[in-house]
């Protein structure tokens, strides 16, 4: 398994088990040296997924919407990063980058259609 894509929320939620199992994913991706695909942002949850991942070397790469580029603040230090034009697209591109999925705390985004 080369990569997996991680559905979650770009807040952190109210409960702190949120963030503490969104850590441990993160450091267990870097200790088998799987790479992450998730929604791009720099906050939240994403942002707490990304940041863990880089800090143990590991690949991530980012998938975000032109229009939630600059609300969600798009991380600027992934591996790899897509602006893309519609939600559809930027479900499809996280899913062809990605050998499995992951859903953690979210919106309504990680439930949504692809």
């Amino acid at each position: 398994m080369k990569r997996i894509c991680v559905y979650l929320g770009s807040n952190s939620g109210f409960d702190p088990a949120y963030a503490e199992t969104t850590e441990a994913l993160a450091l267990e991706l870097g200790k088998r040296d799987i790479g992450l695909v998730y929604g791009g942002s720099n906050v939240g949850l994403m942002g707490r997924i990304a940041n863990t991942c880089l800090a143990a070397g590991g690949e991530i790469i980012g998938v975000i919407h032109k229009l939630l580029e600059k609300k969600e603040l798009a991380h600027t230090g992934l591996t790899k990063s897509y602006t893309v034009k519609s939600m559809h697209e930027r479900k499809q591109i996280m899913a062809d980058l990605s050998d499995g999925f992951i859903a953690l705390p979210g919106g309504l985004g990680t439930l949504g259609k692809r």
